[in-house]
């Protein structure tokens, strides 16, 4: 193949496009190819032929020699060629490298051009927006003055305009009176209050002369305030009436007894046992129709409850199987929140016995509500007669709510929906009150957490309480445990520094129980000890969460100091803090502060968390832990420990012997030795195993000698749980019921705190109400499942194992079943209704299942987060994010985009509402990983929202500017910080009033604020205000929270020693309403002075003088509801009972007296009132003396009673002189009342233009308990 110049022809020239900028023209020879003879002649063998010559071989060999010659300058010129090329590349690559260096210092010098206009631009705005918004700040307060000054200059041209006309009237007045020879005494001549009295002019509005003796005593503004000593609605307005429990305790006692008061537990029953709304239906066939309509309308009643953190329930057993459940029954009755009857025309001996377990026995035990489905004709049977008789009989307190009814059966249903509504709402779940106020009330009380930074779930709070109950309930009289009892106390009295004291034991030993019992019998002889327990569920459920246990002990720890704000919601920060609270907050407190924390190994990483335990603790502060004594921790074992020895034979004997009385059987003597024998090992000898083994003999349904045959072959507690499942699957009917009891056991291993009654309805569709109480009953009866909160759980860790190996297989079957619930709550979670259920299970089954981004969908479910933070599960929810795979930006960012997609749905008023709830709790959330840049696009944006869709002044405005005000502090711009704070104060104060709790907290903050920037001296006097504020509402709270239950406690005791019906109880129920009273709770107020006048009735008589005190007290609160024709008619009742029992200068009468014409005056019933006036000032003559002061503030009262009349009076002196000669016939009130006076009294002058200046109007001054923001 020849080269590249074979492919020209000769002489022809080509340009070479590679060397320089311009080619250079070269003339490439032409190869010339040998003559093929000559290369054969060449190469060719053999024999040399004759004849050759030997010039032809030279004559090659010279044309070789020139080949070569020609490609070695064709080769040479090659070289030089590409040389050529290659300078010719190296001057462009050095041209190239020095325009890229022109290029890139010209880039250089854009991008620091931009980055200097963009910072101008920043500046411009942020500059801009400063001024628009001094601007915007400017105009409002330049508003808000000129409306304030436009207000203040109307005022007070009219109190001028009213004052010289006063003063004209005044003088002409007193140069009457001086003229009649009546002295006029001046202010400074009275030892009393009573007589600093305004005169108005004639025929002006004299709502202030409520002063004087009718209305110069404390006013019910300033019993709410506790400014004065405590008394009832009775003795609120009067110092001279001393009666009830509260007259002489003074503010330092209250202070002094507030850690022990708030934390009083009083086994009262309360209305919703374990958080469950139930209701116990009783019926007939007859109202089998009103029944199952109503069912479907109880799911309205399910949804209200459950959104409100609590389980609702229909409890019913059909007539046909009552019978069979007759036990059950009972329990359920015990346990229900309210009883409803329904009844027409027959009964059966079931209904008898349910009506006589609620109606009749128990009447005031929960709320009835009788239905009564009527003819026309309005006859009644016999059987329902009689039955309605005993019921009305026994229903003393008139508690029944009766419903009559004649028309069809919808309509009673929904009637019997409305009552139970009421029912649930008012006295059940504590939400009484208007529709209008509803909610303003929800933001009043919700606005103190809203605006903490501590947040917390009150379900946690009532599972503690129910364990602790739960444990305190258990009989321990024959297990010896006043031995270990003695030992805690010698251990706890040690001289400090002490360590934490272990008590270890095996397994079911007893440890719970003890600790329970020990601190129940603690709190009752040592009231000043504060008592922080905490009791551990099973592994990995809420319980057992170590940041969940620690910031429960610290609120409940801080709570006894007026304060819960500077709680850092930082899980790192909450457990390393609480030894610096426990050391602060021991040193302030006067008494000893013990922490019990049970099974606390079973807390995850234990060590690492409670690392606390280690350090010294304060010299006041004991500490108590319990531990299983295989799983100890090796460092902890060096503390003082109780251990707690197996049970002896005398002390297992006395447990099985309690179970078989109870149980109504008797073993005989070989039996007795079998079991001794059985139980000496240290595995069947425990608390629990004996327990377990007394129940099952007792309870089993077999026989007595079967029963001990097949319990004394297990050798420890679990494989005696496993006997108790066999067993109670036996004694199930069918297959139907033994296949739910497992799937039903499974799920509530396989679920993460437990399984509701209502939720195990819904995923068993065919099971009924009644199989599954009996079920629960009997799994109950042998301590495998327990309801706490609600939610049925595992009583012990044994039986939770015992299911997993009995029906799991070793738990390798979980997945199906957490399948199913994941099922069950996504539903719930599809029809837009999220509950504290859904958040605490759905994403924990989720993560269980290893399925991220199924968990990722639900954590942006904005409504799932935001219940989890909300409810203080803050750690909870970041290890779900963490275990995703998402740092806190990219988490972040996942909420802000999930929150924009849901705003293009939000339409309604409503929507908005929640939408800015949802971007203020990404804000907080945000704000509490410590990313405030991205927190404040959130708050901004709820700012804006409630804004506009609710109102500038409104109290959530105000949440949202201190939420945003603290993200300001994090970034260190204490400027707009300090306008925020302020903004929030400001709109505060005009919406609760200047001493609310609220108003307190943002004190607090702005002086947390003036104190970063070292201005101390303003920082101490909002901390001083903001102090004083929260000791009034704390003695408001509080103080009086505690001794409500105090009192309920004693009652409950008096009852159990008194009998339901006696002075002395009717005496506390009059005093619980007091309490209520002071509480602004009114409806709970109203039920306790009902059932005290009721109970005075019967046992003292309707003519005593307690009930006319018991009549006091309704008929101010009646006055408090403005239901003055009520309060009227108690008033006059009192007044009735007071003349006939007490001496006419009494003090109660004169009280009743002074009441009673203060609401006929306001009523406009003056011809009424004067008579009264009259009296009082008679009472007051005679017990003070006709010259002393307040006898003349009495006559000028009834003075100006007479100005009221100014249609009559015309002239003043006519007036002055027909009040004179009056005067002596008036002093007689039984004759005044027969006379007939052309008296026309004028219509109630209504509200007075401003308050009393020198007295008080129970009608216009401002409660402060209840003052809600304007709608």
């Amino acid at each position: 193949m020849g080269t590249a110049s074979s492919l020209v022809s000769p002489g022809e020239v080509i340009e070479d496009g590679y060397g320089g900028e311009r080619g250079e023209a070269c003339e490439i020879p032409v190869e010339v190819k040998p003559k093929a003879r000559l290369l054969r002649s060449s190469f060719r063998r053999g024999p040399r032929v004759i004849g050759a010559s030997f010039k032809s071989t030279g004559s090659v060999d010279l044309e070789y020699a020139a080949e070569y010659e020609r490609l070695r300058k064709e080769y040479e010129i090659f070289r030089v060629s590409k040389n050529n090329e290659i300078t010719s590349m190296q001057k462009k690559e050095a041209k190239l490298d020095e325009e890229n260096k022109r290029l890139r210092a010209e880039l250089q010098a854009l991008q620091k051009t931009y980055q200097k206009i963009l910072r101008e631009k920043e500046a411009a705005l942020e500059a801009k927006y400063q001024a628009m918004e001094r601007a915007a700040t400017f105009e409002h307060d330049r508003d808000k003055v000129k409306r304030q000054f436009k207000i203040f200059r109307e005022t007070k041209e009219k109190e001028i305009q009213d004052l010289l006309r006063a003063k004209r009237d005044l003088e002409a007045k007193l140069q009457q009176l001086q003229t009649q020879g009546i002295h006029i005494f001046g202010p400074n001549d009275s030892d009393s209050d009573d007589n600093q009295t305004t005169v108005t002019a004639v025929g002006t509005q004299c709502e202030y002369w409520t002063g004087g003796v009718l209305g110069s005593e404390p006013s019910m503004g300033s019993m709410m305030q506790l400014q004065q000593t405590f008394r009832g609605p009775e003795f609120a307005h009067s110092l001279i009436d001393v009666e009830g429990p509260f007259a002489n305790v003074s503010r330092d006692d209250w202070d002094a007894a507030v850690a022990s008061l708030l934390q009083v537990s009083a086994h009262v029953p309360q209305a919703l046992w374990s958080n469950t709304v139930r209701c116990y239906l009783i019926s007939t066939q007859d109202t089998k129709a009103e029944l199952d309509i109503f069912k479907k309308h109880s799911s309205v009643l399910r949804r209200m409850c459950e959104s409100l953190g609590h389980f609702y329930l229909n409890v019913y057993f059909p007539e046909e199987d009552a019978a069979s459940y007759a036990t059950v029954r009972k329990q359920e009755i015990e346990r229900s929140s309210v009883c409803v009857l329904l009844l027409k025309s027959t009964v059966t001996s079931s209904v008898v016995e349910d009506c006589e377990e609620a109606f009749v026995k128990n009447p005031d035990g929960h709320p009835l509500v009788l239905y009564l489905r009527t003819e026309e004709d309005n006859s009644l049977t016999g059987p329902i007669r009689q039955l309605l008789e005993r019921v009305n009989g026994a229903d003393q307190a008139a508690k029944v709510k009766v419903v009559d009814h004649s028309s069809s059966a919808e309509e009673g249903a929904k009637l019997i929906y409305t009552q139970l509504e009421k029912i649930i709402k008012q006295e059940l779940l504590g939400s009484e009150g208007a529709d209008d106020d509803s909610k303003d009330s929800a933001i009043d009380e919700g606005r103190e957490e809203d605006l903490g930074d501590v947040l917390w779930d009150l379900h946690d709070e009532q599972e503690q309480i129910e364990s602790y109950q739960q444990a305190c309930s258990s009989t321990t009289s024959h297990l010896g445990f006043q031995k270990y009892i003695d030992r805690l106390n010698d251990m706890i009295a040690a001289p400090p520094p002490t360590p934490p004291l272990l008590v270890s034991g095996g397994p079911g030993s007893g440890k719970s129980l003890l600790l329970s019992k020990w601190i129940e019998l603690q709190q009752k002889q040592s009231p000043s000890t504060l008592f922080l327990y905490h009791f551990v569920g099973r592994p990995l459920s809420i319980s057992s969460e170590p940041v969940v246990i620690i910031k429960r002990l610290t609120v409940k720890l801080l709570q006894h100091f007026w304060s819960i704000s500077g709680l850092s919601m930082d899980p790192s920060k909450i457990l390393e803090e609480f030894p610096r609270w426990l050391e602060r907050l021991s040193a302030r407190h006067q008494g000893n502060i013990i922490i019990i924390i049970d099974s606390i190994d079973q807390i995850q990483q234990a060590e690492r968390h409670m690392k606390w335990l280690i350090d010294p603790l304060p010299v006041n502060v004991r500490v108590v832990v319990s531990v299983n004594v295989e799983t100890c921790p090796e460092a902890w074992r060096l503390w003082p420990t109780l251990h707690l020895d197996p049970l002896s034979p005398r002390e297992v004997k006395n447990v099985v012997s309690a179970e078989c009385q109870a149980a109504d059987l008797r073993l005989t003597k070989d039996q007795d030795k079998k079991l001794e024998r059985h139980c000496r090992s240290a595995s069947t000898c425990n608390a629990l195993y004996v327990t377990l083994l007394a129940r099952m003999i007792t309870r089993s349904g077999w026989s007595l000698e079967k029963s001990l045959e097949q319990c004394l072959q297990c050798q420890d507690t679990l494989s005696l749980y496993r006997l108790a499942l066999k067993m109670i699957l036996k004694f199930l009917n069918t297959d139907r019921e033994r296949h739910i009891m497992k799937e039903m056991l499974c799920l509530v291993f396989s679920s993460h705190n437990g399984v509701s009654e209502s939720e195990a309805l819904d995923l068993f569709p065919e099971l009924e109400w009644p199989a599954l109480s009996s079920l629960l009953y009997h799994l109950n009866r042998v301590c495998i499942v327990t309801l706490r909160c609600g939610l049925i759980r595992f009583e012990h860790m044994q039986a939770c194992e015992a299911v997993r190996l009995e029906f799991l297989g070793g738990g390798s079957g979980c997945a199906s079943y957490r399948d199913k619930l994941i099922h069950y709550f996504n539903q719930q979670l599809s029809q837009d209704f999220v509950t504290w259920r859904v958040a605490d299970e759905l994403p924990w089954l989720l993560q269980q299942q290893e399925d991220k981004t199924k968990l990722q969908l639900s954590l942006l479910n904005l409504f799932v987060s935001q219940n989890l933070y909300k409810r203080g599960h803050f750690s909870e929810l970041l290890a779900y994010w963490q275990y995703v795979g998402k740092d806190k930006s990219s988490m972040a960012t996942e909420y802000f985009d999930s929150l924009k997609r849901y705003e293009k749905s939000c339409e309604s008023e409503d929507g908005m509402t929640k939408l800015a709830n949802l971007y203020e709790t990404l804000g907080r959330f945000l704000k509490d990983l410590g990313l405030p840049s991205q927190a404040v696009a959130p708050l901004q944006r709820s700012l804006e929202i409630r804004e506009t869709a609710l109102d500038p002044d409104h109290p959530s405005v105000a949440r949202s500017l201190h939420q945003l005000a603290g993200v300001y502090v994090q970034w260190k711009k204490y400027g707009n910080a300090e306008q925020l704070y302020k903004q929030a104060l400001e709109i505060s104060e005009n919406a609760y009033g200047a001493e609310h709790v609220t108003v307190a907290q943002e004190l607090e903050s702005l002086a947390m604020l003036y104190q970063k920037q070292n201005k101390y001296e303003q920082a101490e006097k909002l901390r001083k205000r903001s102090v004083r504020i929260r000791q009034k509402t704390a003695r408001q709270k509080g103080h009086m929270y505690g001794f409500t239950l105090l009192r309920r406690k004693a009652l409950q005791l008096e009852e159990l020693t008194l009998g339901k019906d006696s002075a002395d109880c009717a005496k506390t129920f009059n005093e619980l309403g007091v309490l209520y009273y002071l509480q602004n709770n009114l409806d709970a107020a109203k039920v306790f002075l009902t059932r005290s006048l009721e109970m005075r009735q019967r046992v003292l008589g309707p003519d005593h003088p307690d009930c006319a005190q018991s009549l006091n007290n309704l008929a101010a609160l009646h006055t408090e509801r403005r239901e003055y024709e009520t309060a009227e008619d108690m008033y006059e009742r009192a007044l009735e009972i007071r003349r006939k029992a007490l001496s006419p200068d009494h003090p109660s009468l004169a009280y009743t007296v002074k009441h009673l014409a203060m609401l006929y005056k306001r009523r406009g019933k003056l011809e009424k009132a004067v008579p009264l006036y009259v009296l009082s000032l008679e009472i007051r003559e005679k017990s003070f003396g006709p010259k002393h002061p307040s006898v003349a503030t009495a006559l000028v009262n009834l003075a100006v009673l007479y100005c009221q009349l100014v249609r009559l009076i015309i002239n003043p002196s006519v007036y002055i002189v027909h009040s004179s000669s009056a005067y002596s016939a008036l002093l007689k009130p039984k004759a005044f009342p027969g006379q007939q006076r052309d008296i026309v009294p004028p219509a109630c002058p209504g509200p007075s233009p401003g308050p009393p200046p020198g007295g008080t109007c129970l009608e216009h001054l401002p409660r402060k308990a209840s003052r809600k923001h304007p709608v």
